[in-house]
């Protein structure tokens, strides 16, 4: 089934790629929309382009050597928690969303800075936050799983009008910073396991020594 039109009116060309390559259904669309690996690159350069360690700094106003703490993370990753993300599951069986969540956290001798750009890639829409929190206000950095259900496309069922599509529970992990009244949170799906965990373990002790001085 073709998108619906009103849904691409006014989009770029690269946002009719992206609408299509997540809504087009039928036989004709699995020979038209792009590839998985061309929209993985597609976001990837999307995400490169916007220099976003320097767009963190310069919304924190300060140099990097303010913020050498500890070594800077960047978490990134597809964002699944925003339900108004379109979500597909590719022909390599990879779940992909319609939005991208960047982050860097910046560490000084007293505070941690957050910032966050979360790109969608199938509208002009963009997120962009900063957040500074001193260490004693930090009650709790975590990695939480979370799961969404989405639906993988039958291609018998695409291809010849049998079969029937099948619900699957994906789960993606976040990134947490909790405060008293606030909590900021990133989607952390693109880093390895054993990167993520050295990183938020890191962001553990540094947050143990400032809450014992």
């Amino acid at each position: 089934m073709a998108v619906d039109s009103s849904l691409l009116r006014g989009k770029t060309p690269e946002q009719k790629k992206v609408i299509k390559y997540f809504l087009d259904t039928g036989c004709l669309a699995e020979l038209t929309r792009m590839k998985d690996e061309e929209y993985e690159q597609m976001v990837m350069s999307k995400l490169n382009s916007l220099n976003l360690k320097q767009k963190a700094l310069g919304k924190i106003g300060l140099d990097e050597d303010q913020v050498k703490e500890i070594a800077p993370v960047f978490i990134n990753g597809y964002n699944f928690y925003d339900d108004e993300a379109l979500v597909r599951i590719g022909n390599d069986d990879r779940v992909r969303s319609s939005k991208y969540d960047g982050a860097w956290l910046l560490f000084s001798d007293s505070h941690v800075y957050v910032y966050i750009y979360t790109l969608d890639m199938a509208s002009d829409g963009k997120r962009e936050t900063t957040e500074e929190y001193y260490y004693k206000d930090v009650t709790n950095l975590s990695t939480t799983s979370e799961s969404k259900e989405v639906i993988k496309l039958s291609l018998l069922k695409t291809l010849l009008g049998i079969g029937s599509d099948t619900k699957m529970v994906h789960n993606y992990d976040t990134f947490t910073i909790t405060v008293p009244g606030d909590k900021f949170r990133c989607s952390m799906t693109a880093m390895e396991k054993t990167t993520a965990e050295r990183s938020v373990n890191a962001m553990k002790q540094k947050l143990r020594e400032k809450k014992q001085q």
